[in-house]
């Protein structure tokens, strides 16, 4: 594939694997991605992603767990409705209600389950190994009965006894069965582990395996394509690697090494990642570390000077895929490992500089980042001005005159501001969710213009009620630019104020420059 620059030593792995034709993507985001603690999807939200991961191509949609709540039947029922391509299956215990609650949400496939390891068998159901034996089969035919395709589950299956496994596996085949799940349910399984253990039940049963891995020890995505080299033909994964404790494997990360380090063909429109991954993490209000592998902020951000001397000169030194192929872009960030290559592909675009104001600029980009965490574009803009000769504080486009803010717990938070533009004074008055929030429509209306708040960031920087804060915003305006300000100080609503301030006047140096 065009843009994909894997380890030539992957190819002897590829030679020795048991690569099905295709792969086919289960996705569990709707079901065990919403069993994340603290996550809870809107009606809306669930329509929203599944219609997402069909555009996005996965070959099944887990959207839900109907025997739990009317509700969830419904919104299942709703999903169905929306004719997507992808088959929609419901979750179900090896009990009939269950799997009328799924028939009744008009599902495709039923996704039943039953524990089969000791310490679920002894503690949780109280059962002993025929009773569950028997529940599995008499609900695999059930389903069977009803026209719909059946998946099972060994819940537990890498803590149960393989002889028991296979019992289960083919009882429910001799039923009709259609795909033989296998459940890594608490991530206690390994690569090497889990190969061998598909590799044995590849050869001994005769309906296609699928995966279902947890990552409470970091190994979902790893145990997951050591199960499909093994030869199993399905994955069960979650957009951002959601789901119970430390979650599932996740999407991105499974198809993406299936596909760029192994060649392996699924339905997943690589290109469409990023959009789905960020739809997600607003639904779930679960934020994305910014290392996080593939749709990450930082997984193709590049600081070092040697990498972005590399990156710029060709791509492929530091990176293992093109970011288009995954539908993110390249970012350059700038701090205190940051080269003059880094710095001058920034600003050739907007500035000329000498190799000596490069030099003035990087050491002021190093300096800064002695204390702070981070160096955005927006602050780099600022330090190329004061090398290049910044606009003096009496030149500034617009100037804070007069600002009055009232709040309370029963007072609709109100603003007025009087501003300096251009040496004419302009009063505007705004009410919003919050202070912060009315100021920036009181800035907006005196302005006259529609200037957007993207990014509101507090934070404490000492100890105690008298600590000193800092408060980071981006601003954008109507012709796309961005600009980031940042101010310190003990007033968290006067600290808003001068960073929103400084974030207008830098959108404002922009136009100038660009003139």
């Amino acid at each position: 594939m065009e843009g994909v620059f894997v380890s030539d030593l992957i190819l002897p792995v590829r030679e020795r694997s048991k690569f099905a034709e295709r792969v086919y993507v289960f996705d569990t985001t709707l079901r065990d991605g919403e069993q994340t603690p603290g996550v809870c999807f809107t009606l809306e939200e669930k329509l929203e992603i599944a219609k997402k991961l069909d555009d996005l191509g996965v070959d099944v949609i887990e959207g839900g767990f109907p025997a739990n709540s009317d509700e969830e039947t419904q919104a299942m029922k709703r999903i169905k409705d929306l004719g997507l391509s992808a088959k929609i299956c419901g979750l179900a215990r090896c009990v009939e209600a269950d799997v009328d609650a799924c028939i009744k949400a008009d599902v495709d496939r039923v996704h039943i389950f039953i524990a089969t390891s000791d310490v679920h068998l002894k503690y949780k159901l109280k059962m002993d190994e025929k009773k569950a034996y028997d529940q599995a089969l008499a609900s695999a035919e059930y389903v069977k009965a009803h026209g719909l395709e059946c998946e099972f589950s060994c819940e537990d299956a890498t803590r149960t006894p393989v002889e028991r496994l296979l019992k289960f596996y083919r009882g429910v085949e001799a039923c009709g069965s259609d795909i033989n799940n296998v459940p890594d349910t608490v991530g206690v399984m390994e690569p090497e582990a889990m190969f061998s253990l598909i590799s044995m039940l590849k050869g001994r049963l005769k309906r296609p395996i699928s995966m279902h891995c947890h990552n409470d020890f970091g190994l979902a995505v790893a145990n997951t394509l050591a199960g499909v080299k093994a030869g199993a033909s399905q994955v069960h994964t979650a957009i951002n690697g959601l789901g119970e404790r430390a979650g599932n494997a996740s999407l991105e990360q499974t198809v993406t090494a299936l596909v760029a380090m192994y060649g392996v063909k699924t339905g997943v429109k690589l290109y469409l990642l990023k959009d789905a991954s960020k739809l997600v993490e607003r639904a779930s209000m679960i934020k994305l570390m910014p290392n996080y592998p593939i749709v990450g902020e930082n997984a193709f951000a590049h600081e070092a000077g040697i990498h972005v001397h590399g990156v710029l000169a060709k791509a492929e030194c530091y990176e293992p895929l093109t970011p288009e192929m995954v539908g993110q872009k390249r970012r350059i960030v700038m701090g205190k490992h940051t080269g003059k290559h880094a710095v001058a592909n920034f600003v050739k675009e907007q500035y000329s500089l000498d190799e000596e104001q490069i030099r003035a600029v990087v050491d002021k980009v190093r300096c800064l980042t002695i204390n702070k965490k981070k160096i955005t574009e927006g602050d780099v803009t600022a330090i190329v001005e004061g090398v290049l000769g910044s606009v003096a504080e009496e030149e500034k486009v617009v100037k804070l005159d007069e600002i009055l803010i009232v709040t309370g717990n029963k007072i609709t938070p109100t603003a007025s501001v009087q501003l300096t533009m251009n040496d004419s004074k302009r009063v505007a008055a705004g009410v919003g969710t919050g202070p912060v929030d009315a100021l920036s429509r009181a800035i907006q209306s005196a302005l006259g213009e529609e200037i957007k708040l993207l990014n509101y960031k507090l934070e404490a920087i000492s100890g105690g009620t008298d600590s000193l804060c800092t408060v980071e915003v981006v601003v954008e305006d109507k012709e796309g630019k961005t600009a980031m300000g940042m101010a310190v100080g003990g007033d968290i609503v006067m600290s808003s104020v001068y960073a929103l301030m400084e974030s207008l006047n830098r959108i404002y140096g922009k136009r100038r420059t660009k003139k």
